[in-house]
């Protein structure tokens, strides 16, 4: 799986994680010089707290448009340490 925006990958890895239709890279995967930390978060009831990610690429911002999950609950388990994309970036 590829994640790409503004014309470059961002994360590429063969161990993606699905939940609710979106693909979870391994945070190692993912192009550390494109996140920039952002102070958002936002609370899901099954999977906890969302933190997120601002994207920087070639002079563009993408605010916001990766999460993650720090602490996942118990039944999102699988999706710690891995990092997942929308506002425009393309998984595929």
């Amino acid at each position: 799986m590829k994640a790409v925006w503004n014309d470059q990958v961002i994360a590429q890895s063969d161990d993606t994680v699905i939940v609710e239709g979106n693909h979870y890279f391994p945070l190692a995967a993912v192009g550390q010089a494109y996140l920039v930390p952002s102070t958002t978060t936002t609370i899901c009831p099954w999977k906890g707290t969302a933190h997120y990610y601002s994207l920087s690429v070639n002079g563009k911002d993408n605010p916001d448009a990766c999460w993650y999950y720090p602490t996942p609950k118990p039944a999102a388990s699988q999706i710690e340490g891995r990092v997942a994309f929308w506002k425009g970036v393309t998984v595929s």
